[in-house]
């Protein structure tokens, strides 16, 4: 097959496998629940998920490419995705299969513009990792490049052949199926998917720049120069190009490898509570961060003697080719939505979420609030093994009882949020891994206090505007209780129930759907039983039991969508 043949059945095997899946995920979570099959549709939820990860899985190692980055982040998403999906796509981290070295070798040296023999002293054939853009194999520099360097065991990393043309069919792939999904009106008015692609796109062509990656480095070690709980691979600029990187060993125990950490005698569950303080330290202090910190990139290196705080122990990051970096503006804003979860606050949690740009200016938000409110007074301070041993039931409760708020509202994704989900989200999944027992809410707490009391002013300036707040309330009171009483004479008091109303909505809905069925169903057995004496009639009342029949099942689904 020719590369152009083989460019498009690669297109059209992702295009089919999206519509197939998009087909029965609209099937069962929205028809069969809509004509009351719902539990029906839930019976059989865990096999299907675990069917449809399986199958992506067996689609992105075959594929390759960006499939496997979107395998990735669903594998670590342990914090949200049920097991089913994370079990079956969580060998993606490591096992995609290998590109044969001699056809690396073959890049790397015209990259270079010399033989291995020449660039290196040895170069090891056996790939100490394959990765979705490349893989890399261990070496040693020649002994005047060591010199220069200061290091001589390195490891090479070489891109994939061909790589770039697989980008660009995935993106063209990724870009048609965000088309097809932002049909969906709940889709559209909630996220922006071909701007979240190109986005996607952005960092997917600056993850195959190793020029770029070896830049990225460079500036994650300045941010951390000086902190013991951070290393970073030095960079051997002499025999880097922009697709050959070569960086020295820093190989230890991966971040998720429980047993070993355990046999060196380091605690995994200090390691969690360690990690999430350096990606919080990224993200709000540093403002630029590694967006793809999953278990392949994150190394456990022990170290001789403990470093700072009694550690013996700290963490090197590599693979900078995916990284985020956060405005001011927008780091600020995060920093007072991270003290909002930590106080457990609603009120304040909602306007931080509007001040971030998530929530757009015009939406009402009364219910929203009372929607965190609950959250916190009930889920509050919950680490992911609390969760899981919460009554199924009460958590489907609390999510039918406010998941209409949710969707009703008009979310959005600003510029640079995706990374940041990304970050948070994979953060989040390892830190489970590690700890059961994590609580994400004991991670911020600390965080949160550290940045109030960095805020001019400190904590006292918080009490302050709180106080002011309060007391603006006070002096209005009095006013506002006259102008309520003033209504009540008038009889112009009108109460605003959204929640009530939307119910009563749907009651009405449901009244029509359900007159609806009886009428077909006089219409068919009516049908049936004058077919016998009158042909005509009987196949007209029969046929037209389909109008009826066709509202009740679909009235409505416009309004959904």
């Amino acid at each position: 097959m020719t590369d152009a043949g083989s460019s498009r059945a690669r297109y059209r095997r992702i295009l089919r496998f999206a519509a197939r899946y998009m087909a029965q995920a609209w099937w069962y979570e929205l028809f069969l629940p809509r004509i009351g099959l719902g539990r029906f549709a839930a019976r059989g939820r865990g096999a299907r998920f675990q069917r449809i990860a399986r199958n992506f899985h067996t689609l992105a190692v075959s594929l390759g490419g960006l499939m496997i980055k979107v395998g990735q982040f669903m594998s670590s998403r342990l914090d949200v995705l049920p097991p089913e999906i994370t079990r079956e796509l969580e060998g993606l981290q490591d096992e995609v299969p290998p590109v044969e070295f001699a056809a690396i070798r073959a890049l790397a040296e015209a990259e270079l513009g010399l033989p291995f023999e020449r660039a290196f002293s040895w170069v090891d054939p056996t790939p100490v990792a394959a990765a979705s853009l490349g893989q890399a194999h261990r070496a040693r520099l020649t002994p005047s490049d060591a010199v220069d360097t200061g290091f001589t065991d390195v490891v090479i990393k070489i891109q994939r052949p061909g790589i770039d043309e697989i980008v660009d069919v995935d993106l063209a792939a990724l870009r048609k199926v965000a088309g097809w999904l932002t049909r969906v009106r709940v889709v559209r008015d909630h996220v922006d998917l071909p701007g979240l692609v190109e986005e996607f796109a952005h960092t997917s062509r600056e993850e195959i720049d190793y020029l770029h990656e070896a830049r990225n480095a460079e500036r994650f070690a300045e941010d951390f120069a000086g902190d013991p709980r951070v290393g970073v691979p030095e960079i051997a600029w002499e025999r880097t190009t922009r697709r050959v990187l070569t960086l020295a060993d820093v190989t230890a125990i991966k971040i998720n490898d429980v047993d070993a950490l355990r046999a060196a005698g380091i605690d995994p569950s200090e390691v969690a509570a360690e990690f999430a303080t350096v990606m919080f330290d990224q993200l709000f202090a540093h403002g630029y961060f590694h967006a793809d910190p999953h278990p392949g990139n994150i190394f456990v290196t022990p170290t001789a003697p403990a470093v700072e705080g009694g550690r013996e122990w700290r963490l090197t990051f590599i693979d900078f080719g995916m990284m985020g970096e956060v405005p001011d503006r927008l780091r600020r804003d995060l920093q007072q939505l991270m003290i909002a979860v930590a106080g457990r606050n609603g009120r304040q949690l909602v306007d931080s979420i509007r001040d971030v740009g998530v929530l757009l200016p015009s939406a009402d938000t009364a219910e929203l609030e009372r929607a965190m409110t609950a959250l916190f007074d009930r889920f509050g301070g919950m680490g992911f093994a609390e969760l899981q041993k919460v009554d199924e039931r009460e958590l489907r409760d609390f999510a039918m009882e406010f998941g209409d708020v949710m969707r009703a509202l008009p979310f959005q994704l600003p510029e640079n949020f995706l990374l940041i989900i990304r970050a948070v989200s994979l953060t989040s999944g390892m830190c489970s891994s590690l700890d059961p027992d994590f609580n994400i809410w004991s991670a911020i707490e600390p965080y949160a206090a550290r940045l109030l009391r960095d805020e001019r002013g400190g904590i006292a300036r918080s009490f302050g505007r709180e106080a002011v707040s309060v007391a603006g309330i006070a002096a209005r009171l009095p006013r506002r209780i006259d102008d309520l009483a003033t209504r009540l004479e008038n009889g112009r008091l009108a109460v605003d129930t959204p929640r009530l109303d939307q119910r009563l909505r749907g009651l009405e809905r449901l009244a029509r759907r359900i007159l609806a069925a009886v009428l077909f169903a006089g219409l068919l057995i009516g049908g049936v039983l004058l077919r016998a004496d009158d042909a005509v009639l009987g196949t007209v009342m029969m046929v037209s039991s389909a109008v009826p029949l066709l509202y009740a099942l679909f009235a409505g689904v416009g309004r959904r969508r």
